[in-house]
C-alpha cells in the first residue's frame, strides 16, 4: 500500500504495556484524504497501535513519521500541534461540564484566542447541528450518540489534518452508527485523513478506502477496503475461525 502523500506512517512499530509487547513490527501508511480502518479480533493490538501513533504510548522499537519527519519521541500534545487529533474509545466527555466547555477543552492549543475558538465552534456545530442546540447543556445529560458526536467535535476544534478514532461506533444505536460513519465520510471529503479502529468490521470497511487487519499484534492483511471485505480469510477471522495460514503469519518470528 503506497501513496505519494502520506501524512502519517508507522514503521516496524513495537509497543505494549509493562513488559508485554502487544504490537509487534507493525508497519502502516495512512494516505492523505482517505479513510483507513484497522480491524481485528479483541486483543489484536488495534487500539494499542493507534495510541502509539497519537503519542499516548511510547514506541519500544520502530518509528512514527509525520510528513516524513520522525516524531517517535514526541509528546502527544506536540502531535496535536502538528494537526493530529485523537478521539478515545468510550465517548470520553466531561459529564459535569457543558457542551461548550467540552469543546473549549479541545481548543486548548488556541490559547484563549476567542475569534479562533468561536470560528472552530461554528465549524463543528455545522458538522453536528445537534450540538449547536445543546451548547449550554451538561454533556452528561445527552444520549450516547450525542456524546460521541461531542467527542469527535472536540478533537476537531484545532482543525486537525488527521483524525484518529478508537471504536467510534462502540455502544451506539444503529441510527447513531449511521450518522457517525456518514460524518467521517464528510470529513474525508473535506480533506481530512481519517484513521479508525473498529469492531464493526464490515460497516467500517464499507465506508473506508483502505484497511489493515491485525492478528496477535501483527499486520496480516492490508489493501483496498472493498477487497478486504471479500477476502475469505478475513471473513473467516470475524466468524471466529482463524485459518492456519493466518495463524502462521501472526506467529512468524520477528524479522
Amino acid at each position: 500500500m503506497s501513496s505519494d502523500s502520506c501524512p502519517l506512517e508507522l514503521r516496524d512499530l513495537t509497543t505494549g504495556y509493562g513488559d508485554v509487547a502487544v504490537v509487534r513490527n507493525a508497519s502502516m501508511r495512512f494516505p492523505e484524504r482517505l479513510i483507513t480502518t484497522i480491524i481485528g479480533s479483541n486483543g489484536a493490538g488495534k487500539s494499542t497501535v493507534i495510541k502509539a501513533a497519537a503519542g499516548l504510548l511510547p514506541a519500544w522499537k520502530g518509528a512514527v513519521l509525520a510528513d516524513g519527519v520522525d516524531i517517535t519521541g514526541e509528546a502527544a500534545w506536540r502531535r496535536v500541534g502538528r494537526g493530529i487529533g485523537y478521539v478515545p474509545q468510550g465517548r470520553v466527555v466531561v459529564p459535569e461540564m457543558t457542551v461548550q466547555d467540552n469543546l473549549e477543552i479541545g481548543a486548548h492549543i488556541l490559547k484563549g484566542d476567542r475569534a479562533k475558538i468561536d470560528a472552530a465552534t461554528r465549524r463543528v456545530t455545522e458538522l453536528f447541528p445537534v450540538l449547536a442546540q445543546r451548547l449550554k447543556q451538561l454533556a452528561g445529560t445527552m444520549s450516547g450518540g450525542e456524546q460521541q458526536m461531542l467527542a469527535i467535535a472536540r478533537a476537531l476544534m484545532t482543525s486537525p489534518r488527521i483524525i484518529i478514532l478508537d471504536e467510534p461506533s462502540l455502544g451506539l444505536s444503529p441510527k447513531f452508527v449511521d450518522i457517525v460513519f456518514e460524518k467521517l465520510k464528510t470529513l474525508r471529503d473535506e480533506g481530512l485523513t481519517v484513521i479508525m479502529v473498529e469492531q464493526k468490521a464490515s460497516r467500517a470497511l464499507g465506508v473506508s478506502d483502505l484497511g489493515y487487519v491485525m492478528h496477535l499484534g501483527k499486520v496480516v492483511y492490508s489493501g483496498r477496503a472493498a477487497e478486504l471485505i471479500e477476502n475469505e480469510n478475513v471473513k473467516r477471522l470475524f466468524l471466529g475461525q482463524v485459518p492456519e495460514e493466518l495463524q502462521a503469519l501472526a506467529e512468524d518470528a520477528d524479522a
